[in-house]
């Protein structure tokens, strides 16, 4: 029976990731990103109830406030079980005088009295400084990459392989930018686990067609041919792989209530497109890297010939 040709219908695959990635990127300049208190700084609040309370039940009276979705909530002190507790610290975006007065009026009203504890602002956890460090760290990983692969495998492994890194990135900032998710400390550690994830996946694929370049050599054949069957000798394990951390994650996401929501949901995206660029992404773009140089090669024969 034969099998569906990955390799010969890349354009489509090419197509089908740009249409996710342009409109991103001009989400991007148009609505920008929400970014959460990590980046922007806010207000802290420890209170000390008088009797024990939920997180769900605090994050309730701040849904009031549009600020559920916006605030980390922590438990702290004695805890009489995991899910409550009399000591609650709430971390939420900057409120103003009046905004603060009505959600602790609210708390009250609706929890029970309270002691606070501590009440201030803060800063930005995570600075533009901060930023521009992780940004310049990304760089070079991706050229330390490219070094490696190239030196374990060719120069064009080591390109493709970061450009389907490049993809699987630029995906989840477009769907947090389309859709709004807020952006915190939490999900600049997801990137860096999808680049973990998609790289080892890329690193198999890229490995069997190595192996399988060696017979090719030998034996004659065609390019697009080797890598389809390449691809599909390491298909199974892709998909028990990508099933197996999909389904853990999508636990995470519906059962680890909001505060890993974002995280989870960005896992849940990078994952996914971290398994397509592997398969439809990053060996494709090494055959078109290869048929170029090959182009260049014979153009040049052409031009010597004459």
């Amino acid at each position: 029976m034969p099998k569906f040709d990955i390799i010969g219908h890349r354009k489509i695959w090419y197509t089908l990731s740009l249409l996710i990635i342009i409109p991103g990127i001009v989400c991007m300049f148009i609505k920008g990103f929400n970014f959460g208190i990590d980046f922007t700084g806010g207000t802290i609040i420890d209170l000390k109830f008088s009797q024990p309370v939920e997180i769900t039940q605090v994050r309730e009276v701040l849904h009031a406030y549009n600020l559920g979705n916006n605030s980390t909530i922590q438990l702290s002190g004695a805890a009489t079980d995991v899910t409550s507790s009399q000591d609650v610290m709430i971390r939420t975006i900057d409120l103003e005088e009046s905004e603060r007065k009505a959600v602790m009026a609210s708390l009250k009203e609706k929890l029970g009295d309270y002691t606070v504890l501590r009440e201030e602002k803060v800063g930005a956890t995570m600075g533009s400084e901060l930023l521009l460090n992780a940004l310049w760290a990304t760089l070079l990983s991706w050229v330390l990459i490219v070094l490696y692969v190239s030196y374990r495998f060719e120069f064009r492994f080591g390109v493709a392989a970061v450009l389907a890194l490049v993809h699987d990135i630029l995906i989840v900032l477009s769907v947090f930018s389309l859709l709004q998710k807020q952006l915190d400390s939490s999900f600049v550690a997801a990137l860096l686990t999808i680049v973990g994830y998609s790289i080892n996946d890329t690193i198999v694929i890229f490995d069997r067609i190595r192996e399988n370049l060696k017979l090719h050599f030998r034996r004659g054949g065609d390019i697009n041919e080797l890598v389809n069957h390449s691809i599909y000798q390491t298909l199974t394990r892709s998909i028990y792989t990508v099933c197996t951390v999909l389904f853990t994650t999508f636990a995470l996401y519906y059962f680890g209530g909001e505060t890993t929501k974002d995280f989870s949901f960005a896992l849940l995206v990078g994952f996914t497109c971290g398994c397509y660029s592997s398969i439809f992404i990053a060996s494709p773009l090494w055959v078109t890297f290869r048929e170029w140089a090959e182009k260049k090669r014979d153009r040049q024969r052409l031009a010597a010939a004459k």
